[in-house]
């Protein structure tokens, strides 16, 4: 299968990337490898071999659909986080909305039948727990959370318009290996690790559906190979864990105790994330394995190990 993956040397893309080399696969990778954080971390998650590398911004991308000619793109590609998209909320309408109709755009005018997309748990806002694909209406509370609603109906309307085979695949606040530095749990784990305080934002009630990236992977092969006119997938672990026994999981496993320092609630911060994976288990196969007790011990094993 010929794929064009976005945003391939980022944390989940460089593994979707190792199991797409592994399966065979002919891939292309488009990455800006912009400041979000060290350009020189994505660098180095990349595999030595087996990919074709274009460093490029996806809302410029529109010629490389034509160049490689994929059966598939898989556009992982996007500016992320929460927090930030409230400084630069146009900075992620554009990358976010805008490159993922300039993808589909050429997905049409080039003949390119299939498109799978990652969206996010954001989508959701505050809504109901365990928040089903069938939920409506959707009221994201953060601009990187209606950037990606809003990508999600350009992708749905290309799929109805244009024959796009499509897949829509909400990821629920994925960790593991390579995790993004600005993340909760890499974040804590190094400050713990260094004796430097950790910032809490509110009482440490909150809760999130935390998804091991290898789990991950096994919805978006699946999601690969399983060709559906339009789909709508929650891929997580179906299982909340406060912030609070986050952190004393994360002391457990570095042998040390954390400095906390308590702050306000910030603004666009969900109060719980939980998926209903019925879906993806029933069409998919999903099948999540790693609890965060074996998780966060593999998680700490990575970091310490380079």
């Amino acid at each position: 299968m010929r794929v064009l993956l976005t945003g391939g040397a980022g944390f989940i893309g460089s593994h979707l990337l190792e199991r797409l080399i592994e399966r065979g696969d002919d891939i292309a990778v488009v990455d800006d490898f912009n400041d979000y954080y060290d350009p020189a971390i994505k660098r180095a998650n990349l595999p030595k071999g087996g990919f074709r590398l274009h460093e490029r911004d996806v809302r410029q991308a529109a010629d490389l659909v034509a160049r490689e000619k994929p059966d598939v793109v898989v556009h992982l590609a996007a500016r992320a986080g929460v927090r930030p998209s409230l400084a630069d909320p146009s900075l992620y309408e554009s990358v976010n909305v805008t490159g993922t109709l300039t993808l589909l755009e050429a997905c049409r005018r080039n003949g390119v039948g299939r498109f799978i997309f990652a969206s996010s748990s954001s989508v959701y806002g505050n809504g109901k727990a365990p928040a089903s694909e069938d939920d409506e209406p959707l009221a994201p509370i953060s601009p990187y959370g209606i950037s990606k609603l809003v990508a999600e109906h350009y992708v749905r309307i290309y799929s109805h318009l244009h024959g796009i085979r499509a897949t829509c695949l909400r990821f629920f606040t994925v960790y593991g290996p390579r995790q993004r530095p600005d993340m909760a749990i890499h974040a804590f784990t190094a400050a713990i690790a260094a004796g430097r305080e950790i910032s809490v934002f509110g009482d440490g009630s909150t809760e999130r559906d935390y998804t091991h990236v290898t789990d991950l992977l096994q919805g978006i092969l699946a999601a690969l190979d399983r060709p559906e006119p339009f789909a709508l997938y929650n891929l997580g672990e179906s299982r909340t864990v406060p912030l609070r026994r986050l952190i004393e999981l994360l002391e457990d496993n570095l042998g040390k105790r954390a400095r906390i320092r308590a702050l306000p609630e910030q603004p666009g911060d969900v109060k719980r994330t939980f998926a209903a994976i019925d879906r993806a288990r029933r069409n998919l196969g999903y099948a999540p394995k790693v609890a965060i007790e074996e998780g966060l011990r593999d998680f700490v094993a990575w970091f310490r190990s380079r």
